[in-house]
């Protein structure tokens, strides 16, 4: 496209195409009267436009979508024209009623006279774009639909979150139930392991080493019903997929119950690979730490019974649970994949209990409803780990609560019944006679409503009906009659099998 200019009376042709190039503009204001004086940048020179010096062939040039500002506005950009003048021109005086009009031109070079007409003469270009307008306002839509669909992406990515927390911490929310939908099942490639051969067991978990005389609790495998597939625990591949990170349990004894569980299956896949365990002597101050040298993997357990702090100043009456503050969580940090839980010390009243006072912001008390308290807690773990954790790949888990079997009542037993003595799992399609757990529906209702993903290990029903899996008197005297905590080999190992069926995305 070419154009011809227009100075005075005297028309000049274009001597070449349009091109698109860009200046910047600068603007500057005199100090004498209302003069002014405007400087543009183009490739790199800069340019001073006068009226009274000649004007020579230019060739900067200038977008097309650079929009015109009202003349005489002092605070809008002037519309720069499309002729410039040459770094030989110096200055100008710019006249602000108008008798020079800047204009944007569809061309980009132009000869121009060589004598200049006096000040007020009128310098115009013909072949102005008359669609600018129209080009402005489809810029315009562009951008604002372009900002409508990353919010709407945005939203979407949301919701899909929000979807994905109801899917996982709400039971029976999909097709596929492996947690909640299933029975036991007798195996004989069951146990997973010896237990004996273990180098990580505890003597409360470790019922066998203790005299346990039978056998059949450790045959029972979990079998999903339709359309689940039935999981199955790789301990080779697990160990390649964690190579190099930090796996950490958080939590009371029941994790501690699944983290021993999870040692032994993984030793059991490689039981040449070299093992450290730190501190050697197997003390949780508060962690202890196991190693699989050869894969470069580090597993915690973290001991932690409420997951906010527990604040004790060493003197008498100075124990005080704090439901808003986590300040041991900066220990976490780092871990690539978490696993927390929390509810067994709830309820502890007397002796066993471990505070002597509960503090909820600014307020200070002996004691408060059990529950009320525990969702307190739940919902400063959730901020914490939204806060800190949303921004990184950490995978975040949260174990069921885990039943106990001290009330043979739950299971259609005497109510003086406890675990003791039991040899079988319930089955059946029949609810559990004892209900669910009512702590259940608060933490899923809290890890829906949280922007971090976190995936509930749904363990309670499966361990419901398995009052026959405690370690009662067979652990080394450790707790008497223990109808809360689970042998290792055991039912823990099929929390892990499910465990490593959410890893793997089975589940």
């Amino acid at each position: 496209m070419r154009c011809a200019c227009v100075h005075g009376t005297t028309a000049v042709a274009a001597s070449r195409p349009c091109l698109p190039q860009v200046p910047t503009i600068k603007r500057s204001r005199s100090s004498i009267g209302r003069e002014k004086s405007y400087q543009a940048a183009g490739q790199g020179t800069e340019h001073r436009l006068t009226y009274t010096h000649q004007l020579i062939t230019t060739t900067t040039t200038h977008h097309p979508f650079l929009p015109s500002s009202p003349a005489g506005s002092r605070h809008a950009k002037p519309s720069f024209p499309r002729l410039l003048p040459s770094p030989a021109v110096r200055s100008h005086t710019y006249l602000p009623r108008g008798s020079l009009a800047f204009t944007l031109l569809p061309c980009t070079t132009a000869r121009a006279v060589a004598n200049s007409p006096p000040i007020g003469s009128v310098l115009r270009c013909r072949g102005i774009m008359k669609r600018r307008g129209a080009l402005w306002a489809a810029a315009l839509v562009a951008v604002v639909l372009l900002a409508a669909c990353a919010a709407a992406a945005t939203a979407a990515a949301v919701t899909i979150s929000r979807r994905q927390h109801q899917r996982r911490a709400g039971a029976g929310s999909s097709a596929c139930d492996a947690f909640a939908a299933g029975r036991w099942v007798a195996d004989a490639s069951y146990p997973l392991y010896d237990s004996a051969r273990c180098p990580f067991v505890r003597a409360e978990f470790a019922c066998a080493r203790f005299g346990r005389p039978d056998t059949a609790y450790l045959r029972y495998r979990w079998q999903p019903d339709p359309p689940c597939a039935q999981p199955r625990f790789d301990g080779l591949a697990l160990l390649r997929m964690w190579r190099g990170k930090t796996v950490m349990f958080v939590g009371d004894s029941l994790a501690l119950n699944q983290y021993e569980s999870l040692l032994c299956l993984l030793h059991a896949a490689a039981p040449g690979a070299r093992t450290s365990v730190d501190p050697p002597s197997g003390k949780i101050e508060p962690t202890t730490t196991a190693r699989f040298e050869d894969y470069n993997v580090t597993i915690v357990y973290y001991v932690t019974h409420y997951l906010v702090d527990l604040v004790d100043d060493g003197k008498p009456g100075g124990r005080v649970l704090r439901l808003d503050t986590i300040d041991q969580g900066r220990d976490w940090l780092g871990a690539d994949v978490l696993v927390f839980d929390t509810w067994h010390w709830w309820p502890r009243t007397g002796p066993t209990q471990p505070w002597d006072y509960i503090q909820d912001g600014n307020t200070v008390m002996k004691d408060m409803d059990r529950t009320q308290a525990f969702t307190k807690a739940l919902h400063t773990w959730a901020s914490w780990v939204d806060a800190n954790l949303l921004p990184t790949d950490t995978q975040v888990f949260f174990q069921g609560i885990s039943p106990s079997h001290y009330r043979g009542q739950d299971w259609g037993a005497s109510p003086k019944k406890t675990c003791m003595g039991e040899t079988q799992p319930l089955n059946g399609t029949a609810p559990y006679p004892g209900g669910p757990i009512p702590q259940q529906a608060i933490l899923r209702a809290v890890l829906a409503g949280m922007a971090k993903p976190v995936y509930l290990l749904d363990f309670t029903h499966l361990s419901q009906l398995r009052k026959d899996a405690h370690p009662t008197k067979y652990n080394g005297g450790v707790f008497a009659d223990d109808c809360t905590h689970w042998c290792v080999a055991g039912l823990p190992d099929t929390w892990n099998v499910l465990f490593y069926a959410a890893l793997t995305g089975l589940y």
